[in-house]
């Protein structure tokens, strides 16, 4: 079928109002902010897609989806679009963008069960801001939270600044509706848990959009009590000590709903009033009142133990309160990309407490010495913001002056960089990516990710999209069949 063709039938799936064929909405539809640095220069190289089909029910999923597949139509799925790793960009010709955020329906909320149902494209701050208004929170939020959507979040296996306490979206998932790509609806029911074979809500949880398409989704609630909110920050030697802080607080049964650790340099930009030159560590604890003031007690005791300085609470809580990404913060990051020239990556990685610590230290010392443009970079360094039982994530951050014209940026910098972080990471046993996703830049890893494991996922390509329409290049790498 042609194009002509495509886009007819589109429009009687969908109707005509749902289907656009705008030049520049296409080129801006064919990247995600991977590629930021070219878009703020207006630079689309392509492949674009033919359409973007804003889907307004899970009937009209379905039905797309069925036709892309019996046709051969490549599908990005996408709601909020703040994907970071290439997962939403248009790779192949014949790709139609399917954007679920015109399905912005909260189905219903329950302050019994603590759960709320919502269809994909419901922003998560509107969520938030509705369960507030019952005194209660999703326990999510992520530094996208004012434009992320839910679909997007559950689909790349988000994780929110609070998931030392809540968990990650993986954690908070309790029933979903997704759809497969021969249009197949299938629902996943709301149960505290079971154990009925396999948990097969992790067949869709980090798929993006590789599988199916999500289009709804039944969350936990919790109370929302900031009245207890409790703050603490202090100023440490070195990266080392801070993750050593972070195990203790963690293995000792502690759970602030923050961990976070800064490296010297990550905390030079974001706490440079008070920083000093220092690593900083950061905590919040919440929960009832007892649990919060005993948790906040027990970080005292842990950090005592350690050469450190107190930095004044409310100075942390200023900070928290300015973190998330919403439209300004990003035309902000457009205006001095064009004016300066610079930009900042990171790159997200997780291991075990044993080894998180070289990891850091063999990524800084081969980009150090071996990255052949370091003059360049303006900032290197990490911070460690999501810690568990057994070990914590690292977030390498990366700034540079681009010396090169904008079409060279990526390749000069961003993907050789991003390479180091997983070579090392892989090379000591953790894990390429912690909350990102794989997208389409790490998927050349996916293999060596999960080793003899790799059959297991491969094979759910195979069963559930033998056609490939979904999101081709994601996950698993282009071309591997």
């Amino acid at each position: 079928m042609d194009t002509t063709g495509i886009l007819d039938r589109l429009r009687e799936i969908a109707g005509s109002d749902r289907v656009d064929t705008d030049e520049q909405l296409l080129r801006e539809a064919s990247v995600d902010r991977f590629k930021k640095y070219t878009a703020v220069h207006g630079i689309y190289d392509g492949p674009f897609p033919i359409a973007i089909v804003r889907a307004g029910s899970t009937e009209q999923v379905a039905a797309v989806l069925a036709f892309a597949n019996e046709h051969g139509v490549n599908i990005v799925p996408r709601t909020g679009r703040t994907g970071t790793e290439g997962g939403l960009e248009t790779s192949f010709e014949r790709t139609v963008v399917l954007d679920g955020s015109e399905m912005d329906e909260i189905v219903h909320v329950d302050p019994v069960d603590l759960l709320v149902t919502a269809q994909c494209g419901v922003p998560l701050q509107v969520l938030e801001d509705r369960v507030r208004e019952l005194g209660l929170t999703t326990g999510h939020s992520p530094q996208s939270k004012p434009l992320a959507q839910l679909g997007g979040l559950v689909a790349t296996r988000s994780i929110g600044q609070f998931s030392t306490l809540y968990g990650g979206i993986e954690d908070l998932v309790v029933g979903l509706e997704a759809v497969f790509p021969d249009g197949t609806v299938s629902r996943i029911k709301n149960v505290p848990r079971r154990a009925a074979g396999p948990d097969i809500r992790h067949v869709v949880i980090g798929n993006e959009g590789a599988l199916c398409f999500v289009t709804e989704v039944t969350v936990k609630l919790f109370k929302y009590r900031p009245e207890n909110h409790r703050f603490h920050g202090y100023l440490l030697d070195d990266v080392r000590t801070g993750i050593e802080i972070l195990r203790e607080v963690i293995t000792e049964g502690y759970h602030p709903s923050v961990a976070r650790v800064y490296s010297e340099q990550d905390a030079a930009q974001h706490f440079a009033h008070f920083a000093g030159g220092k690593c900083v560590a950061v905590f919040l604890s919440e929960g009832p009142a007892p649990l919060a003031e005993a948790t906040g007690t027990a970080i005292e005791a842990i950090v005592g133990r350690y050469h450190h300085e107190r930095v004044d609470p409310q100075l942390i809580r200023d900070w928290f309160d300015n973190l998330n990404w919403g439209p300004d913060k990003i035309r902000a990051e457009q205006q001095s990309m064009l004016a300066e020239q610079r930009l900042g990556y990171t790159t997200e990685v997780s291991a075990n407490w044993s080894v998180i610590g070289d990891i850091y230290d063999a990524v800084l010392s081969r980009i150090t010495k071996e990255y052949p443009h370091f003059a360049d970079l303006t900032l290197l360094g990490g911070h460690s913001s999501h810690s568990y039982q057994n070990g914590t994530n690292m977030y390498f951050v990366y700034d540079y002056r681009i010396d090169c014209e904008p079409r060279e940026e990526i390749t000069k910098y961003h993907i050789p960089l991003n390479a180091i972080i997983v070579e090392e990471t892989l090379a000591r046993g953790g894990s390429m990516v912690h909350h990102h996703g794989i997208g389409k830049y790490r998927a050349r890893w996916t293999e060596q990710e999960h080793g003899t494991a790799y059959p297991i996922l491969r094979r759910l390509k195979d069963a559930y999209d033998p056609n490939g329409i979904m999101n081709p290049g994601t996950i698993f790498p282009a071309g591997e069949r």
